[in-house]
């Protein structure tokens, strides 16, 4: 460990922790101990201390046990005549400065509260996103599990000129990576430098602006430690296992552009800790050995075109870059990118034409690999800001094609498409909707590389079960038209299929273990009335997926016999489950939330709760942040329930799982739900009134409650006995 950097980084500790012991005096003695601090809507405190202490810091009051711990933990700072210092003094400086960092942000949460913003978008008059609420911490961690992100880059400073931190940027775009940016170098930030060179920063671009100064750092590795602790099923506390996960499975270095001050050294320290390299642009001292990360700790002097390159390169990350032939960058990173009003050359769909998306089988002889046809005007033809209808019509042929594989091909359209620099996709079938940017048209982009970005990425990804791709692509109104009737008639035919299929016909289920890379026990269980968790995997998606990948997460399970048909238990399942969680988890009950439920992941796009009070069950979805009748907002259920544990009057599921005949059916079904969120509630109103009617109930979504009723069981049971909710006269739900 080169002695220059361990004194730096000890030196750098030293002072942020005097000067932030100083201002949490400041505080204390002007609100007092029990004011509450943290970072809004999070279920995780502060999370690196959470993570690593086991702490949960609640109030300024708490605090004080974690600053004791830093300056038990911070080495002396180093003399000249002074032995020398190895990585662990260094490593222990960097982590304490992390913890007196999260304590100075949580306190400048209390003092400004609006000095960050909140979601995953900034705004003309402030960039500064601050900490990621667990809403984003979900949904983007995912990212990491399913490999739609393999890492981020963490920026300190920022490049000589906006036009190489675009091109910094753009690069880690195109390896899908995600670029946590925060500090300064001479006063200039690399997130500025983005907005003045017009790149689209945010969660959505992947280009997060945690903050302005060095100490944004500890939102990116909160990220992170949060990730192990999400999915990785490690316990506040236990900072080996959060450690570890991080090193293995988040794939992050720090990219450290400008003069390293003590400052950044002992920040940069404190990612060594976690696996992630430091990669400068400066010609700082070098430390190559490997060991707490996998490779060099610290790389120096790395010129500007190369040091993505050799950031990836030192952190051991494989990327996969696919090249589609189109004049536009393409990726996963531009997936989230938003085309606004002024920026529109054109759009189609969305309510004000129609748009449809169509995928059909046909014979080999029939498709021409490669042919992307257009009929009626393009791009080009048209002035910017008009308004045409769509139709993408996608043939394809293969010797292993099959007619149930069609709805998958066609739901990753909206995926590849989005992939597209410059182009906005919402939206799937006959209700699509896509904007194409000025920039894109200036850069040459024609409706036709849409035909040529899906033929080349279903060759891509779908290899195994097509040979051929052919592209129609049409604007013409009679031609859509045209196919989007012939479209809705195939759709109802697909629906009616799948909605026709029940448990009790089918001997084949399947598997999902996606999700063990983060929860090691976890076995989702999809059958014909039961979809995956996150609600991406029907039935027939598996069967497909098993057909495409024979090795991959979707196995058929032979269900067996029945042990107990009203709780959803079948001897083959029980045995599938036994070998899947590694013997972990060794009997499950599809059909019940009390009893043995299914164990959950943490990808699940709802969690259903036992309300005892009320004989009956919430659910709530991850897109909501509102306290709950059961006393838990989402993020907290979710680190219950969460990691592949079985979880008894708990249990994750879809959205539009709550509609099936089998929803926790050995407790009465949907009839025991008595209260949703209200978006939620209105999403599935019709779906659930059908459901309801089936069992003769007439309006039911009017007979459960939201959170404009209450959020408390206590406020909330009046009114279900106003309304006469079934659940109330059901036999109790504790003795089911």
């Amino acid at each position: 460990m080169s002695k220059i950097i361990a004194s730096a980084a000890i030196r750098g500790a030293h002072k942020i922790i005097t000067r932030v012991e100083k201002k949490y005096k400041e505080v204390l003695e002007k609100y007092g101990p029990n004011q509450e601090i943290g970072f809004p809507d999070t279920a995780y405190y502060l999370p690196i201390i959470y993570g690593i202490t086991g702490i949960p810091v609640k109030t300024l009051g708490d605090c004080q046990r974690v600053l004791r711990r830093c300056r038990e933990i911070l080495p002396p700072a180093v003399k000249e005549q002074h032995h020398l210092p190895y990585l662990a003094p260094a490593l222990d400086a960097g982590m304490a400065t992390l913890w007196v960092e999260e304590i100075e942000e949580a306190i400048r949460y209390l003092e400004h509260p609006d000095f960050y913003l909140r979601g995953e978008e900034v705004t003309d008059n402030n960039i500064w996103l601050g900490a990621a609420d667990d809403v984003i911490m979900r949904k983007r961690g995912v990212e990491f599990v399913d490999g739609t992100a393999p890492g981020f880059a963490a920026i300190l400073g920022a490049p000589p000129s906006e036009e190489i931190a675009a091109k910094i940027a753009h690069e880690l775009q195109l390896k899908n990576l995600y670029v946590f940016m925060g500090s300064d170098n001479n006063g200039v930030r690399m997130s500025e430098q983005l907005v003045k060179a017009g790149v689209q920063i945010g969660w959505n671009t992947r280009l997060v602006s945690f903050g302005p100064n060095v100490n944004a750092a500890v939102f990116a590795l909160g990220f992170a430690t949060r990730a192990a602790m999400s999915f990785g099923g490690a316990k506040p506390g236990d900072f080996r296992k959060v450690l570890i996960y991080n090193k293995d499975r988040i794939f992050a270095f720090v990219l450290a552009m400008g003069f390293v001050s003590d400052e950044w050294y002992a920040n940069a320290a404190g990612a060594i800790n976690y696996g992630f390299p430091v990669i400068a642009d400066t010609p700082i001292p070098e430390v190559l050995p490997t060991g707490i990360c996998t490779y060099e700790h610290v790389i120096s002097n790395v010129p500007y075109e190369e040091m993505v390159q050799k950031a990836i390169e030192v952190r051991g990350l494989k990327v996969a870059v696919t090249e589609v032939p189109i004049p536009l960058a393409y990726g996963a990173a531009f997936e989230g990118e938003r085309v606004r009003g002024a920026d529109i050359h054109l759009e189609c769909g969305g309510g004000r034409s129609q748009m449809t998306e169509f995928s059909e089988m046909k014979n080999m002889n029939e498709v021409e690999d490669g042919k992307v046809e257009l009929f009626g005007p393009d791009i080009t033809d048209v002035p910017a800001g008009s308004r045409i209808p769509l139709g993408i019509y996608v043939m394809v042929a293969g010797r292993q094609m099959q007619e149930d594989f069609l709805p998958i091909l066609e739901r990753q359209i909206h995926h590849l498409i989005n992939y597209a620099q410059g182009l906005m996709h919402i939206g799937q079938r006959d209700v699509a909707w896509i904007r194409i940017a000025k920039q894109a048209v200036e850069k040459g982009f024609t409706l036709k590389d849409l035909g040529k970005i899906l033929h080349s990425m279903y060759h891509k990804d779908f290899g195994a079960i097509l040979d051929k791709v052919q592209v129609q692509i049409y604007t013409e109104e009679d031609k859509v038209k045209e196919l989007t009737q012939k479209a809705r008639h195939t759709f109802t035919i697909r629906d009616e299929r799948i909605a026709g299929m029940t448990d009790e016909t089918e001997e084949t289920y399947y598997s999902c273990t996606l999700c063990q890379s983060f929860a090691p026990s976890h076995v989702c269980v999809v059958t014909p009335e039961r979809t995956g968790l996150c609600g991406a995997y029907n039935w027939l998606d598996c069967k497909a997926s098993k057909e495409i990948n024979p090795t991959g997460p979707n196995q058929p399970i032979q269900k067996g016999e029945v042990i107990d048909a009203r709780l959803g238990k079948w001897n083959g399942v029980n045995d599938f489950l036994a070998r899947a969680s590694r013997g972990n988890v060794l009997e499950a009950s599809a059909y019940s939330i009390m009893v043995t439920p299914m164990t959950s992941c943490g990808c699940f796009e709802c969690i259903a709760a036992v309300l005892d009070q009320c004989n009956g069950v919430m659910t709530v979805d991850r897109d909501s942040s509102i306290d709950t009748p059961c006393g838990m907002k989402f993020t907290s259920l979710a680190g219950q329930v969460g990691g592949g544990k079985v979880t008894p009057g708990f249990v994750g599921h879809s959205k539009h799982y709550i509609t099936s005949k089998k929803f926790i059916n050995a407790e009465g079904g949907i009839k025991r739900l008595v209260w949703l969120p209200k978006a939620l509630k209105e999403t599935l109103r019709d779906k659930i009134n059908a459901r309801a009617k089936e069992l003769g109930i007439e309006n039911f979504a009017d007979m459960i409650a939201d959170e404009t009723v209450g959020i408390t069981q206590e406020e909330i049971l009046p009114w279900l006995k106003e309304k006469g909710h079934p659940a109330l006269s059901m036999e109790s739900i504790m003795n089911v």
